[in-house]
């Protein structure tokens, strides 16, 4: 019995002639969309479908087996084998292929009794096989494409756009936006240094105006800042090198009137910035004219370490070290937090309105990059230079005894890893933790690959040590071909922390591994640790 079914509908035909051979001229014919029941009565029976192939032809079909197991081949018009399909199927085989010429035909053949059904669900022959019309996120974009395809030009476009500036944003689905980043005059290439998807995006050229363009998809509550890169040079070397080609031309983009930081010396030093009306707001940043504290700078040289660093102190207005509520804050890249993420101002206006208490800061400087990357790392040694030699110091400097439980770490990259190492190694000192987009990816040279995240491992595995946390991560920082990023992993050490038992906060940001993101969490870390007064 053979069953034939084919556009909705299923059909009977009874047959008492034993199934053909697969060199047959009689073979069973298989239209798209429809599907044969076999059946097989002993191993070895085979039964030869015809599909009505022409060069080129492309198939999509399945092998159904409901009992037993089946081959499926293909084959000329001669009989002769073409390929394989499906061997030892039970179950459902997909399978799909091109015919070389017409008069192809499949074959099935029972490698063990039983019964299955052949279904051709697709064919799409040679002459419609087009590619779909390009799909565009942006209805702006789709319009000016429009457009260009029938010969207009891109100048209306372009004034448009000199009137809104950059990016593009239009609605989206509920909760997001379309935001398209745009570029005129290049010559080869245009790329997104610091694009949503967090990499290094290329921007497309449309068709071949003077259009560069990429749409993405992103929250409502977005904040980023990026550049443009003009025209990169492929340079010959290594991947890396290529890429990092772009800095030879990145700058802000020249068609957004948002820069950051406004008095930088020229457009390569200065990021564009895009601020959609949901993005939280950072409401310390702006001076305010309010009283100001007073900096003062020293230079450190460690024993521990072998080297020596520059250190500054900021004290709050009015300082008292008799205060018991004073928070005495530790910030790692100083220069950083000293200038492009202005804390002294932030803590100016937080202490102004009563967000936190006091805050004595300590803005620990790199002796250079080098001992960044070997310092900041889960560097016991380094730790202990914070424990031993710097906290002494800065206890003399000022005059504060103050608790572990009043003292912070705050860091951002690295020095979000560094303030959860060293406060894990010496928590009779550093008892907070303010991590910004820590790379809690990281682990020593050697680590097994399923051991990679170092610091949730820590926790783990040790007691339920004496510390607070506030740990913060941008949507758009996440990892890349199988790898845990900095949102994955954060989002990781918060679970172990709270099965762990040890208290933490933790917030995403719609944005990625960004300065103009942090200038807002460093207030955010302190009022979720200290607002109120608390302990």
């Amino acid at each position: 019995m053979r069953r034939m079914i084919g556009s909705g509908v299923m059909a009977l035909i009874l047959s008492m002639t034993p199934a053909p051979a697969a060199e047959a001229t009689q073979a069973v014919p298989l239209a798209a969309g429809t599907a044969v029941a076999g059946k097989a009565a002993t191993a070895g029976a085979r039964e030869a479908f015809d599909p009505r192939t022409a060069v080129g032809d492309y198939f999509k079909g399945a092998l159904r087996v409901e009992a037993g197991t089946f081959d499926l081949d293909l084959v000329d018009s001669e009989g002769r084998h073409l390929r394989r399909l499906a061997e030892g199927a039970g179950g459902v085989a997909e399978f799909q292929f091109v015919a070389e010429g017409s008069g192809e035909r499949l074959v099935v053949t029972a490698a063990r009794e039983g019964a299955y059904v052949l279904g051709i669900e697709r064919k799409v022959g040679l002459a419609e096989q087009r590619p779909a019309p390009t799909a565009y996120l942006s209805p702006a974009i789709a319009g000016i494409a429009a457009a260009v395809a029938a010969g207009g030009t891109t100048e209306a476009f372009w004034a448009m756009v000199a009137d809104r500036g950059t990016p593009l944003v239009e609605d989206g689905p509920e909760g997001h936006r379309i935001v398209t980043f745009l570029g005129r005059g290049a010559k080869r290439n245009i790329r997104l240094f610091g694009a949503p998807s967090g990499d290094h995006e290329e921007l497309q050229r449309l068709g071949d105006s003077d259009i560069w363009f990429r749409s993405f998809q992103v929250p409502e509550g977005t904040r980023l800042s990026y550049q443009l890169a003009f025209d990169v040079p492929d340079v010959p070397g290594t991947a890396r090198d290529r890429r990092v080609a772009i800095l030879s031309t990145a700058r802000a983009d020249p068609l957004n009137r948002h820069r950051w930081p406004m008095e930088a010396v020229d457009a390569y030093n200065q990021e564009s910035v895009l601020e959609l009306a949901g993005a939280p707001p950072q409401p310390f940043l702006a001076e305010k004219g309010n009283p100001q504290g007073r900096l003062s700078r020293l230079s450190v040289e460690s024993r521990l370490l072998g080297n020596r660093r520059d250190i500054t102190l900021y004290y709050p207005p009015g300082f008292d070290p008799a205060r018991k509520d004073t928070v005495l804050l530790f910030v790692f890249d100083a220069d950083q937090y000293l200038d492009r993420v202005p804390v002294p101002r932030i803590l100016d206006n937080m202490i102004a309105a009563g967000a936190v208490p006091p805050v004595v800061a300590v803005f620990v400087a790199n002796p250079d990059r080098a001992a960044r990357a070997r310092e900041l790392p889960a560097n016991p040694a380094f730790a202990d230079f914070m424990a031993t030699e710097l906290y002494p110091l800065v206890a003399r400097e000022t005059g504060l005894a103050i608790p572990a439980t009043r003292t912070v770490l705050a860091g951002s990259s690295y020095g979000g890893l560094a303030s959860a190492t060293v406060a894990m190694r010496h928590p009779e000192v550093f008892g907070n933790v303010l991590s910004m987009s820590g790379s809690f990816w990281w682990s020593p040279p050697g680590t097994p690959e399923d051991r990679q995240e170092h610091v949730a491992g820590l926790i783990a595995a040790g007691p339920a040590l004496p510390l607070r946390f506030f740990l913060s991560a941008g949507l758009f920082e996440t990892g890349a071909q199988g790898t845990a990023g900095i949102l994955e992993t954060s989002r990781h050490l918060r679970d172990v922390l709270q099965a762990k038992g040890i208290p933490v906060t933790y917030r995403d940001y719609a944005g990625g591994h960004d300065y103009l993101v942090w200038q807002g969490v460093v207030s955010d870390g302190l009022i979720a640790l200290f607002g109120g007064d608390r302990p």
